[in-house]
């Protein structure tokens, strides 16, 4: 980089091509949801065979060809943007220098230095003749600052010092161009994709590390785009980001997808575009990982003899293996279980129906979050939330996907052509052990704020002119939550539905926070666990009573239940949905008078 190729920098013809490859990027998006929503759905609903099979399998690759150039065009454009952001940074710096110097009758020269008129005081009856000086070129130390002021000082001629100022502001601005140009050279140049028509694990794993690195080199040009605010509420989240540009939109969702979509209040089209990212970027990751990591060995146990009996114990071999993997290996393979199960939801868009996903929240560490909608909250007349409750995580995500699956297929039923979206919210740390976990509030307590975010957000976000009827459903230690969620702020919801509850933390169904009637609860023959709440666990102490859903002093709706056990009410026959499962269907549905009761 020299003074005259910054002279010449044009920053909008790199601002161009960054809205020409987000442009590509908008529609590579539009065709990835034109195969998954509506052609790839289409084959769902209406064929069957091999070649409907194979068909589905070309429209999923095809699909992710789609959403890998969204991603990478939405990098490309957003690095563009940030080396013309750094760029023009330099020039503006360059053009300023430029306009001081004439200003002060000095000349900026071709290679950057700065020419002086004569000026001052006569000296043995002369007046002091001008020059040329040079600048350093980048910032200067406090030893060399002061030596040139000194010369400065100490030059008979004024402009001398001018000159010398100039001067290094010229050659500033060229070495932080220079700077520019050397940093994001190197990450443009990595924005490649492999040249064949597969998107693989490894071309996902090169995404995320170019996110990373266009993060790391656009920092100063996301520190200068604003940011949304600090824990702030979901109306906050929505006003910040309908005041950003497309442009800025697009930055943040390249750079910082992760932290955009599990902004409550943000449109749930925008929250998913974000998601699906992280997740298929987690999702090539952990394979990757998992496929590094070698095999247990087949031989993992052995028997010895410890006194007069033969003991089970594993073989050294396994055991060396398990110190060195076996957390990690675990952890992945659990995790890999739990992303199989979201993507199978994704692939069963337009079966029977089903309205496309939508990927709400997404994290595979620890224990791992996701929040699954069938169908767009934003458009729907109906919304249902499901809290599952104890040993609930990313693994075992697809028997709680599948519940709201059910659901919504009666309620969708039941809606008079209204629009249903039924949405499982695993956005908590959920007890993972009956007995060790689950005697404790604390899990509710620490989850319900989140949950409420969550349902504010919804309303937030909430497209319809007159709203949505919005229930909340609760699973065992999930209705805990939900009491928590009423108790501590306010349950943005309708309705309130509590299965196979331990107890709500709060004593009375008034207290939910739904108007007067609208809290319904089922209990199944079989189901242990509202007896567990009887015996102090979950209920809310009523004189020497612990008061929990199922009791008719709690003022709920005692709906039909015709299931068994605490798994059952979402079952369903060949004959069709189980009545435990039809009526929460019908409450969703707001079809109150066909609920059964006991």
């Amino acid at each position: 980089m020299d003074l005259a190729t910054l002279k010449k920098f044009k920053p909008t013809a790199y601002e161009d091509a960054a809205d020409g490859y987000r442009a590509t990027g908008e529609m590579a998006g539009r065709a990835k949801d034109t195969i998954d929503i509506h052609i790839a759905s289409g084959i769902n609903a209406q064929l069957k065979g091999e070649a409907a099979t194979a068909a589905l399998n070309e429209l999923k690759e095809l699909s992710k060809n789609f959403h890998y150039v969204q991603t990478e065009c939405g990098l490309v454009s957003t690095a563009l943007n940030g080396f013309a952001h750094d760029m023009a940074a330099a020039k503006r710096k360059l053009d300023a220098a430029t306009a001081d110097a004439q200003a002060a009758g000095c000349t900026v020269n071709p290679d950057g230095s700065v020419s002086f008129p004569a000026g001052g005081e006569k000296v043995d009856g002369q007046v002091p003749e001008g020059g040329t000086v040079k600048g350093t070129g980048g910032p200067s130390s406090p030893a060399a600052d002061a030596i040139y002021r000194q010369a400065a000082n100490a030059h008979p001629n004024p402009n001398y010092g001018k000159a010398l100022e100039f001067a290094n502001r010229v050659a500033d601005a060229v070495k932080e161009a220079t700077d520019a140009d050397a940093k994001w050279a190197p990450k443009l140049r990595a924005l490649k994709a492999d040249d064949d028509l597969t998107v693989s694990d490894r071309d996902w794993a090169d995404a995320k590390s170019d996110t990373s690195g266009v993060r790391d080199a656009g920092k100063g040009y996301l520190d200068s785009l604003p940011h949304p605010p600090k824990d702030g509420s979901p109306k906050d989240n929505a006003s910040w980001w309908n005041g950003l540009s497309p442009e800025e939109q697009a930055a943040w969702l390249s750079l910082e997808p992760a932290a955009v979509g599990r902004l409550d209040g943000l449109p749930s089209a925008v929250r998913d575009e974000a998601n699906r990212v992280v997740f298929d970027e987690q999702y090539a990751q952990y394979r990757l990982e998992l496929a590094s990591i070698p095999k247990p060995p087949a031989n993992e146990w052995t028997w010895i003899t410890a006194g007069r009996f033969p003991s089970k114990v594993h073989t050294d071999e396994w055991m060396d293996w398990h110190r060195q993997y076996g957390e990690r290996y675990e952890q992945l393979a659990k995790s890999l279980k739990g992303m199989d199960s979201i993507q199978k939801r994704f692939d069963q868009t337009g079966r029977e129906g089903l309205p496309e996903a939508y990927l709400l929240e997404f994290s595979a560490e620890n224990n791992g979050r996701a929040i699954i909608a069938n169908g767009n909250p934003d458009t729907a007349d109906h919304q249902a939330v499901y809290v599952p409750g104890t040993t609930s995580n990313l693994s075992n995500i697809e028997g709680n996907i599948d519940r709201m699956v059910n659901v919504w297929r009666v309620a969708d039923s039941e809606a008079d052509g209204k629009k249903v979206s039924t949405i499982t919210w695993l956005g908590y740390d959920a007890p993972q052990s009956i007995y060790k976990d689950a005697p404790f509030r604390h899990y509710a307590d620490d989850g319900a704020p989140a949950f409420n975010r969550f349902l504010d957000g919804l309303e937030e976000s909430h497209a319809g002119n007159s709203g949505t009827h919005r229930t909340v459903i609760g699973h065992s230690y999930g209705t805990t939550l939900v009491g928590s969620a009423a108790d501590h702020g306010t349950l943005n919801a309708d309705d309130v539905i509590t299965v196979g509850s331990p107890g709500v933390t709060v004593g009375r169904a008034e207290d939910l926070d739904v108007p007067q009637g609208h809290v319904w609860n089922q209990e199944a023959d079989g189901d242990v666990v509202p007896d567990i709440g009887r015996w102090g666990h979950g209920g809310h102490e009523r004189g020497s009573y612990w008061v929990i859903p199922s009791d008719e002093w709690f003022g709920a709706h005692q709906m039909t239940t015709d299931t068994e056990g605490h798994s059952g009410y979402w079952d369903e026959s060949p004959e069709g949905p189980s009545q435990s499962l039809r009526n929460q269907g019908l409450v969703v549905a707001g079809k109150y008078d066909d609920v059964k009761l006991k």
